[in-house]
Parts: structure tokens; sequence; C-alpha cells
């Protein structure tokens, strides 16, 4: 970055730090505080004085990774970390005692010489008062330099006056700008990034190790995923700042560069990656009671004549589940959403056992890729869309809707009219959705391509689904059906109270949702209360069962990491086990899963329920050696058992 412009000599700031040393600057978000004291560093450093800075905004540090307080020196253009305390939150004013103990730790370590203490930009309210007070004493400030707008009020004046410490009141450099909520993400999350740029994976072992700050309960390991932690000695001192990628049982998995000595504790808090990789703060983390232990599974082994083999049902609280072909015949997951008259395809293999007024009451299909055993059910469904209906959306891997074209060019459509099947053909290339509008008997159109971030392909009020792409000689698509957590009104304790339902009660079950768990709600005649204490007694929160369906991806590290990221504690796996492992070398020339390979991925993903499919057919005779091999790297596997 080129070299800040410095400071004039004669600059109110440089005789400050001339005459005291230590300087706190403090003033609102915006107002160039970092950017002053840049300059300040610059001008010292031109007279050959070596100058320092105390960062302490977590959420957006002038150097260091975001989520802690640094001490740096500036050295050439820049400031050089010389020590870190991990905050782990990017909140100063909810966690400021953690932050002035950071402070003071490393203010202990920072010789004599000018020191710039660069305060968060945190002005209002009883915690921005006691974040000065304290952040001054710790830092042994020795006069305040307080950046206010021409004509504005100074923000925390008896504050100020109570220091009892010379102070200069300067006025914001002309282009000092609030860089905006979002600017302010995407900067906190690119330095986060680059932070963790060349960062390895250490595996932390959960015996001996002490959890500080405010972790998520271990019975919740999706709130651990994403986490920014410190990793912490003995003595209290910060080794290095990570990335939590998994807390297993026995372990916790961190993103992070290797500590250069023991690892005697661990510091966690409210900062977190998103599923979008944005840096922020995560919602608290609600105790969401379980839809049920388990999704009810059913599947029977049918006659030896039947053809599919055993077929498995999995009911969800929101959804059934549905192998139409069982476990041996093509791949087609029917997911008939409950309380609608909808339906889901995932694959669209042989399709003779569904009736014509299924097709009707389908949306949408997600078809991992064009194999003829993945996608031959199509006329089925084209035939049954001739009518007056709705286009249904089909989402696959690249050239799919050319694949569709062909499908659909083979038929003469001179006699449909306007009762044409419709389709919208959305395909994942990367993080966008390259969409086309194909009508029957007409030219294909295409349509606005979408963003998918983080392979997202549908959002809806009730539900989501995402997708990653495998490998399996051509790109495959595995899915997430990701219904969102909602929250019910207990209607007994509502009429307890004397209060009777109305938006307030939707506000309430927004906010929660939302993760404001501190949002006021103001109930019918009484006084508003947080959301938090109002759901405690009102609401009863429900987490949605995720099922996820893969099928035919060869045994490789990428596509193993890829499938365990997207089904990481997923409620169901559905997941392709076509050979037992003495069949390995069929498996990779034809780019599967073994079974042992299945069951692997399903315990590294810590799934709670596993179903296999899309057997070879060598062992139609009797799938229960795959079951048997499937069951000592996932002990949880259910086996079909006689009907």
């Amino acid at each position: 970055m080129p070299e800040p412009t410095p400071l004039p000599a004669d600059h109110p700031l440089l005789a400050l730090l001339r005459r005291h040393q230590r300087v706190l600057l403090a003033g609102a978000p915006g107002t160039g505080k970092t950017t002053l004291a840049a300059a300040a560093a610059t001008a010292l450093a031109r007279r050959g004085v070596v100058c320092r800075c105390l960062t302490a905004d977590p959420g957006l540090p002038g150097f260091g990774p975001p989520g802690a307080v640094a001490l740096g020196v500036w050295r050439g253009a820049g400031w050089y970390t010389e020590r870190l305390a991990a905050l782990c939150s990017l909140d100063a004013a909810r966690f400021r005692l953690p932050l002035v103990d950071a402070l003071r730790r490393l203010a202990a370590h920072c010789p004599p010489g000018p020191l710039l203490i660069d305060a968060p930009g945190v002005v209002r309210g009883a915690g921005a008062a006691e974040l000065l007070l304290a952040l001054a004493g710790v830092g042994d400030a020795r006069a305040l330099a307080l950046l206010v707008p021409e004509g504005a009020a100074p923000p925390l004046a008896d504050e100020c006056r109570a220091l009892g410490l010379p102070c200069r009141r300067l006025a914001p450099a002309a282009e000092a700008r609030h860089p905006g909520k979002l600017a302010r993400k995407q900067r906190r999350t690119v330095a986060w990034q680059a932070w963790l740029d060349g960062a390895g994976e250490q595996a932390l072992a959960l015996d001996g190790l002490a959890m500080l700050g405010t972790p998520p309960p271990r019975s919740a390991p999706e709130a651990w995923r994403g986490r920014q932690v410190g990793l912490l000695d003995a003595h209290g001192e910060t080794l290095a700042l990570g990335e939590v990628v998994a807390l297993t049982p026995d372990c916790l998995r961190v993103r992070v560069a290797a500590p250069s000595a023991a690892v005697a504790a661990v510091v966690i808090r409210d900062a977190h990656r998103d599923r979008d990789g944005v840096l922020g703060t995560a919602p608290r983390h609600r105790h969401i009671r379980a839809a049920g232990a388990l999704p009810e599974l059913t599947h029977s082994l049918p006659p030896a004549t039947a053809d599919g083999g055993p077929r498995p049902v999995v009911r969800l609280e929101r959804a059934v589940a549905t192998l139409v072909n069982g476990v041996f015949g093509d791949p087609l997951l029917h997911l008939r959403l409950r309380h609608q008259r909808r339906s889901l395809l995932f694959d669209l293999g042989d399709a003779g056992r569904l009736p014509a007024r299924l097709a009707h009451q389908v949306s949408d299909v997600f078809i991992s890729h064009a194999h003829f055993d993945h996608i031959g059910g199509f006329p089925w469904l084209l035939r049954s869309r001739i009518g007056d209906y709705p286009p249904c959306r089909l989402y696959g891997p690249p050239g799919l809707a050319e694949h569709v074209r062909g499908l659909m060019s083979g038929v003469l459509w001179d006699r449909v009219g306007d009762k044409a099947p419709r389709f919208e053909v959305a395909e994942l290339h990367g993080e966008r959705l390259v969409r086309h509008a194909l009508v029957a008997g007409r030219a294909p159109e295409a349509l606005p391509t979408r963003r998918a971030e983080g392979g997202r392909l549908l959002e809806e009020p009730g539900f989501g689904v995402r997708a990653t792409t495998l490998d399996h000689g051509t790109p495959v698509l595995a899915f997430a059906f990701e219904p969102h957590a909602e929250a019910r009104v207990r209607k007994a304790r509502l009429a307890a109270r004397g209060w009777p339902p109305g938006p307030w009660l939707g506000e309430l079950k927004r906010r929660m949702l939302a993760g404001q768990a501190d949002a006021p709600i103001q109930p019918p005649g009484g006084t508003p209360l947080p959301a938090a204490t109002l759901a405690a007694e009102l609401l009863e929160m429900r987490s949605g069962q995720r099922l996820v369906y893969a099928t035919d991806l060869g045994d490789t590290p990428d596509n193993r990491r890829r499938l365990q990221a997207l089904a990481r504690n997923a409620d169901v796996l559905v997941c392709e086990a076509p050979f037992l492992e003495a069949e390995a070398d069929q498996a990779r020339r034809t780019g599967h899963l073994t079974a042992r390979a299945c069951g692997e991925i399903a315990r590294a993903a810590g799934v709670a329920q596993l179903v296999p499919f899309h057997f070879s057919r060598r062992h139609a005779a009797d799938p229960r050696p795959l079951y048997d091999e499937i069951r000592p790297h996932y002990p949880g596997l259910a086996v079909p058992t006689a009907d």
C-alpha cells in the first residue's frame, strides 16, 4: 500500500506525542482515527523516531487480523504486528471486559517511546463510557485526542473530563467517511482470509484443553463450524488465531498457522464465517429442540422377484423421501413436501412407477448429471406436463440444457399449441446459474444469469436447496435439501397470559429466527421485553431436518472433502455404495464409491442417518454384504430386515 501522507510538523497530535508519549485516539466510526495514526507514525519515522500503536477495534483493526487486539510498530510504510491478543469477537462493546484485559496484556510489553492507542468507534451508552475510561487506564494514556466534526458536540464529554488528561479536539480529515456496513464486512472478510492464507489444519485433543470465552454447547457441533478461535499457552498468551473446521467428540479441528508452543486453552466467542464466507457476528446459539430423535426410516426386503431391492422411505418432519426404484434401480428420489400438493425430484431415472398426476405436482427436479440412468425418466415428465401448467424447473451441471433440449427435439410438437410443456433449466457454473427457457416445439431462450453463492440453487420461505460439484469423469452435483428453522407459538401459554395473537407474535418469530435475541418486543398492554425472554415462554423452536443426496462420485480426496462439507451434521445422507472394497478396482475405473468409502464419508460428516443406495446389480441376489461392509465404519446404519 502507498505510504500515508505524513502529518505536518506542527500538527497538534505530534505535539501531544512529543510531550506525553502515550495518546488515546477516540472518536465515532468514520472519523479517520486509523488513518491519522498512520500519518503520525510516518511523520515520526522520517525524523528517526519509532512509533507504536495499540489497535483496539476488533471489528476492523488498522493492522493485524479482525477479532484481535494488536500491538504494532511502524516500519517502512506500514504497521508490523509485534503481539496479538485474541478476542474472537468483533463487538467491542459487548465484550469490553475481555477487550480491556487483552489491551492490558499488550500494553505491558510496550517499550518506552511514542504510543498511539486506537480506540474502537464506540461512543454512545454506558458501554462506551466504561470502555473509554478502562482503555485509558490499562494503556497508561497520558493525553487524549478526540476526533469530532466541526460544529458537532463531543461524545462522552463527562467521561473525557473525568479522565483528567490533557485533551485536544481534532477535526477529521475532509475525506474521512464511514465505509458503511457492507464495505466494512467486505474489508473485514478480505483481511481475515489474507490472515488464513497458508494456514494448515490442526487437530486439538479435547482432553485437558480449557475452553474459554463463550463457546457454544458441545452438543451443537454445527454452531462451532466457522467460529474464530484463539490458541493460548499456559500463561494465557495468544499463540495463534484461527478458524474451526469441525468439532468431533474427541477433538477440535482448526485451520490455523502451527502454534509455536503447546496449546493449553482455546478462547472462542461470537466471531464466525457464515456459509457465504463472510466474517461477522454469529447469532446467539438457540437451544432448538430437535424435531425427533431421528428421521423415521423404513425399508423392508421385498420378494426376491422384485426388481429394485429394498425401497427406503424416510419420513422427515416436513417431507417424505422415497427411493422410487429401490437400492438397485435407477436413481430417483421423490421428496413429497408435507402439507403441500408439491414434490421435488432428485435425479430422474426410470419413472415407470410414478403416476402422471404426480408430475403435475413436481415443481423442481435436481439432476446430478445426464447419464441415462439419471435422466432416462425425462420423457415421462415431458409427456405428463402437456397442458396448462407452469414451467417446471430443472437444475444440474453444465450442459444440462442441451441434453434436455435434445430429448425434447426428438418429438413432433405440431398439435400441442399453447399446451406445450415448459421448462426452465439452470446449470451450475461455479457460483452462477446459467438459465434457459425451453418450450416444446420452440427455439430455446436464454434467461438472465443468477448468482448461486455457496451453491445455492433455490431459496424459498420454507426451505432451500444447495449443491456442490463432484467428479465422476464428468461434473456431477450432490444436493442438500435444507428446511429453515421455524418457531411455533405455545397457544396454552399465550392464553394463560391473556395476550391475544397478533402481528407482535410474527415480529417475535422473525426476530428469533434472525438471531436478534435482544430486540425489544411489546406484548399487548405490556412493557417491551427482549425477544429471547418472550420466546423462552411462548415459542417452541424447531430446526429443519436436512437431507443430502449424492451419487456417482469417485473416491478422491477432493470429492470426499466437498461431500463431507455439504453433508456436515445432516439428518439424512442418501449416498451411493455400488461396490464392495474387494471390488475397489472396478469402483475406481467407473468413478464410484465402495461401501466402505460411503460409511467413512457419512461418519466423517457426522450425519444422523445413512441411506446407502445405487448398489451394483452384481449384488442383487443379496445386498447384505454391502450393508455389512458399511456398518464398521458407520455403526448407526439401519439395515433392512425381511418383511
